[in-house]
């Protein structure tokens, strides 16, 4: 793979790898055994990147988005947010046919993400309303800072960041809100003014279940955001510390 990136002009060939040789020095002599799984670049599946980062006023810290799973008509899409408060709100709702939604809603779940579940669940697949599916719809735009594995499930905005549960735009959105997402510029942008949007989050007070002790707790005070990867704050860097005795 690093070869046909190579050879398409994508990677710097001349970078120093740590074995002393440059990229291209490694791979230049590779044999592909299976060109049907490895494609040139001239015959790829997609015309664009597997995964994109979306950013705006709705994630200024990003959002995840697999153009490759997402309806193409869905990529620039503007539509009126429907909003669950967490994932118990959303399965307490979703079936209700007196929900206010149709195909061309937004769909948001808020406190879903590192510290809102607390845990970053896998809960972002929301399946749509039955009146919905019903009307032989099978995808709608859905944002949520929650993650879900391979992101097969449509045009799902992943990992919104900063999350709900630490005071991110996400948290302030309103049902009626226009949402505006724009795939080919990396866009995902709530439609009201930086004012109504710095007042919402000046008066913002967290929902999300907390803890005051133990691991939760732990958890909840030093995890950081899905965009630096939701880890803990006191283990970031190199610490130098001597490899521990066994513990078997």
């Amino acid at each position: 793979m690093i070869k046909r990136l190579g050879e398409a002009g994508l990677l710097h060939m001349n970078a120093l790898t740590v074995s002393g040789q440059t990229m291209w020095e490694q791979v230049k002599d590779v044999v592909n055994h299976n060109p049907d799984v490895i494609l040139p670049t001239d015959k790829a599946l997609t015309q664009s990147g597997g995964v994109v980062v979306l950013k705006g006023n709705l994630a200024p810290k990003g959002a995840v988005l697999k153009p490759s799973a997402a309806t193409p008509a869905l990529l620039t899409h503007r539509g009126r947010a429907v909003v669950f408060e967490d994932i118990d709100d959303y399965k307490a709702k979703i079936n209700d046919e007196a929900l206010d939604i149709d195909e061309t809603c937004v769909m948001v779940l808020k406190n879903c993400g590192p510290k809102g579940h607390p845990g970053m669940a896998e809960v972002g697949n929301m399946g749509l309303p039955p009146k919905v599916l019903r009307k032989g719809i099978t995808d709608m735009v859905r944002i949520s800072d929650a993650r879900m594995s391979g992101t097969a499930y449509g045009t799902v905005c992943l990992h919104t960041s900063p999350e709900a549960a630490a005071g991110g735009p996400l948290a302030v959105v309103r049902n009626g809100d226009m949402i505006e997402l724009d795939v080919p510029n990396r866009r995902l942008h709530l439609d009201i003014s930086d004012d109504e949007l710095a007042a919402r989050l000046s008066a913002w007070q967290p929902t999300h279940d907390t803890f005051l002790s133990g691991y939760g707790w732990l958890h909840q005070q030093h995890v950081q955001g899905a965009d630096t990867g939701a880890d803990l704050d006191f283990l970031l860097g190199c610490r130098g510390n001597a490899v521990g005795k066994d513990s078997h």
